[in-house]
């Protein structure tokens, strides 16, 4: 009985372990499965090594986990290798294009590339397709033809310039042309008061009539006549040839054909006269600009009791004595009536008698500026000509009353003496002013000087004071 008890011991021992061991097998591995099955995981997800090496590569250097060694004693089921081969993924094409064959050596040759892609002129991009041109086909061209843009611009701006000016310059001639065919050509007022026209000599007849001094400038000159030295007519006319001020004088007319007549008096053909007829807004501004309309005439008011000019004109006289002998009837009648001037003065601007001209050449004047017409109604400024040599003969012989005269000597003595004043008045500033400026330099010049060299300037300075200061003393020899 003593050793069946230990027998028996030993065998419930036994047994107990026998039950109790897969127990504490799944206690100790608890949450892990079995190795059969986490192989057939590692196979199904894994490509063989065998057949594709490169994916394993692939897949290794993209997992941070190691790869599991399958067990060679394991069974591989006949359904793996292809179920392998078929769910495997595809490399991708990107990764082999940028390979070296010399610096991965050993891969498969027979690994199917795609082919390069290429884009043609006719095939049209799909929607999914990320490639897209860099550039346009059609963009050089249309940047060449904005690159011409300015060109074409600045050649067709030339273009209408010199069309332009070459129109203009011709419509500025035949309107000058216009003019002296009208007034100084054969049996006209000019050739009938004036025994040379033009700027030639006068022996035949392809002497020039008008002097062009610009593209809408010409000159008429006229002379050999009593009372005067002679005539000369200046056309300052549009700037035809300048296409910006002719586009400028189309949207502001500022600008026009006018004609101005300066006719030279004789020293002795003219007396005491400063006399004026121009329209009222004009006629106060020459008052007040004018220097020998300011310094001796006033506006003349209409007198009573006889006709006179038209309402838009005013008279600038130096006295009414004046104004009454120079408005004549005969002047009222043809121009300056009111019915005339409506008619026959639209091209008036002004007329201006002075025989105290500012002018540095000649003191006795007779001015005349009007209007230009169209070259084909030249017809209508034919009185306001006509006005040039009446008012040349009618100056001539006019006199003044020793009433008149006496106011007109006294005005024109006062306005000597003024001058005279101004003139002195000017050279005292002049003086002054050089005085000024050399002073300024000497002070220049000392300031520039060294102190000894001033200090000896001080000393000499003071010794000729002081020889000033000392009484003069005159020495006589005894006999």
């Amino acid at each position: 009985m003593g050793l069946a008890v230990p027998h028996l011991l030993t065998l419930f021992l036994f047994f107990s372990l026998i039950c109790f061991s897969p127990i504490l097998a799944d206690s100790d591995f608890e949450g892990f499965e079995d190795a059969d099955d986490i192989d057939e995981d590692l196979d199904s997800s894994l490509p063989l090594t065998t057949t594709r090496p490169s994916q394993t590569l692939l897949t290794a250097t993209a997992t941070s986990q190691p790869e599991p060694v399958p067990d060679p004693s394991d069974p591989v089921p006949d359904s793996e290798p292809a179920s392998s081969t078929t769910d495997s993924p595809k490399p991708s094409s990107t990764s082999f294009e940028y390979w070296d064959e010399d610096e991965f050596e050993g891969l498969p040759q027979d690994q199917p590339q795609q082919p390069p892609l290429t884009v043609t002129e006719n095939a049209t991009p799909s929607p999914d397709s990320d490639l897209k041109p860099s550039t346009d086909p059609k963009q050089p061209a249309e940047g060449s033809s904005r690159s011409y843009t300015v060109e074409i611009a600045c050649g067709g701006f030339l273009i209408v310039f010199i069309i332009n000016y070459f129109t203009g310059k011709r419509m500025n001639e035949n309107l000058a042309l216009a003019w002296a065919a009208k007034f100084a050509t054969k049996d006209t007022i000019f050739d009938k008061n004036f025994s040379l026209l033009g700027v030639g000599e006068g022996e035949g007849d392809d002497s020039p009539l008008l002097l062009k001094e610009g593209q809408n400038v010409f000159k008429f000159y006229a002379s050999g006549r009593r009372c005067c030295q002679g005539l000369l007519a200046t056309m300052e006319l549009k700037s035809r040839h300048d296409l910006i001020s002719s586009i400028f004088n189309l949207v502001v007319p500022i600008s026009r054909d006018e004609i101005s007549f300066e006719v030279y008096m004789n020293d002795d053909a003219m007396d005491h006269v400063v006399f004026a007829v121009a329209k009222k807004k004009a006629a106060k501004a020459m008052q007040k600009e004018v220097p020998d309309l300011q310094k001796f005439t006033t506006i003349v008011s209409p007198p009573t009791g006889r006709k006179w000019v038209a309402d838009d004109l005013a008279v600038i006289s130096e006295s009414k004595e004046v104004a009454g002998d120079l408005i004549t009837e005969a002047v009222l009648d043809q121009v300056f009536g009111e019915k005339a001037f409506q008619k026959f003065g639209k091209g008036f601007m002004y007329m201006h008698f002075s025989d105290q001209h500012p002018g540095p050449t000649h003191k006795k004047m007779l001015l005349f500026k009007y209007a230009l017409p169209d070259a084909n109604s030249m017809a209508d400024m034919t009185r306001l000509v006509a006005l040039i040599p009446y008012y040349i003969d009618l100056i001539g012989r006019y006199k003044l009353s020793s009433q008149a005269r006496s106011k007109t000597e006294a005005t024109r003595s006062k306005a000597a003496q003024e001058a005279y004043k101004e003139l002195q008045n000017a050279r005292q500033e002049a003086l002054q002013r050089k005085k000024a400026e050399r002073k300024k330099l000497m002070e220049e010049a000392e300031a520039k000087l060294s102190a000894e060299s001033i200090r000896k300037k001080e000393a000499k300075e003071r010794a000729r004071q002081m020889k000033k200061a000392m009484p003069k003393m005159k020495m006589t020899r005894a006999s």
